[in-house]
């Protein structure tokens, strides 16, 4: 069966021209209205969080966006990627009896994702382990491949642990049965963009007496409506009215702990950051990064005839002059 193509302007809902600026502006939209912790719906919102990160994870990245639209639907007429009948994901070992499809499914990534951008893999997506055929003495006990998947975590996620049930399917090899498990894969707090979760003797089985290979995923960390990361740090954009960056306030933002209260000073400056200190992603001691929150002054786009008024009041009231004088 073979991989269906994705349409990541579809699942956003915008247009193929969209910009940079409104694909991010739609993806924010979506990600709030289906975040597993606000949506109404918790089982299918979560799928529809991982469709809309899978799609973002493509469009908003400018050099994987060309590569999708080079792409196209047709993708398979020119290039032959992996295919699960299970709609899972594919990933493809060495061993000395050739090369052995694994299929996952629980990861959080489609498998035209996998096919195509899955990271990690050389070639169309497949993952090809290192090391091929032994031969003489070497024959008769060789280990079994590691084989690796990557493993969509959100945010909170990251901040508290989680546990995830992924399954693998290994089909018949070196005599043994088609067979298909089931984990509990538990995912520690502080987890990080790129860690590895190792399962132990979970991978490709050896030949000749062989130890069997490892099972890793490797943690791809959703993106989020409102924060970018790093490290340990979160970063979000902090929205003002003139006159708020000018008289101050008390502005709600969100953490991933819930909503907090930030006192923005009087006279702050745009691109001014504010920070809220152990509301980050925790350290390996436990103790959490800061959320960094920068200022962005917005003006509305229309006045209406009396606050044209109070802004011409103004301005001819204010001693302020934002331009160096001659």
């Amino acid at each position: 069966m073979a991989v269906k193509f994705q349409d990541y302007y579809e699942t956003l809902g915008v247009a193929r021209t969209a910009t940079a600026e409104e694909i991010k502006l739609a993806f924010r939209k979506l990600a709030r209205l289906y975040h597993p912790d606000v949506a109404k719906n918790k089982v299918t919102g979560e799928a529809k969080f991982k469709e809309i990160n899978e799609a973002y994870e493509v469009l908003g990245d400018p050099e994987k966006r060309k590569q999708y639209d080079e792409l196209g639907p047709d993708w398979q007429d020119t290039r032959s990627g992996p295919s699960t009948p299970g709609g899972g994901t594919r990933r493809r070992t060495q061993s000395p009896q050739g090369e052995t499809d694994f299929e996952f499914s629980g990861t959080g990534f489609s498998d035209f994702f996998e096919s195509f951008f899955g990271g990690g893999r050389d070639g169309f997506g497949s993952r090809h382990a290192s090391g091929g055929r032994a031969s003489g003495a070497e024959a008769f006990a060789q280990q079994g491949q590691d084989v690796e998947a990557d493993l969509l975590v959100t945010l909170e996620e990251a901040l508290r642990g989680a546990l995830r049930k992924v399954t693998l399917r290994r089909p018949a090899n070196n005599g043994e049965a088609d067979r298909t498990n089931t984990y509990q894969v538990r995912i520690p707090p502080g987890v990080r963009e790129g860690q590895r979760i190792r399962l132990a003797g979970q991978g490709s089985v050896g030949f000749g007496g062989g130890s069997t290979g490892d099972l890793y995923l490797r943690v791809r960390l959703a993106r989020h409506p409102d924060f970018s990361v790093k490290a340990t740090d979160l970063y979000c954009e902090l929205n003002l009215a003139p006159w708020e960056a000018v008289l101050g306030v008390q502005a709600k933002i969100p953490t991933l702990d819930g909503q907090t209260t930030l006192r923005v000073p009087p006279g702050i400056a745009a691109g001014s950051q504010l920070r809220l200190r152990g509301l980050g992603l925790p350290h390996q001691d436990k103790t959490r990064g800061d959320i960094y929150a920068t200022v962005r002054i917005q003006t509305p786009a229309t006045v209406t005839a009396e606050e044209k008024v109070l802004w011409e009041q103004l301005s001819h009231l204010s001693p302020f002059k934002p331009r160096a004088e001659s």
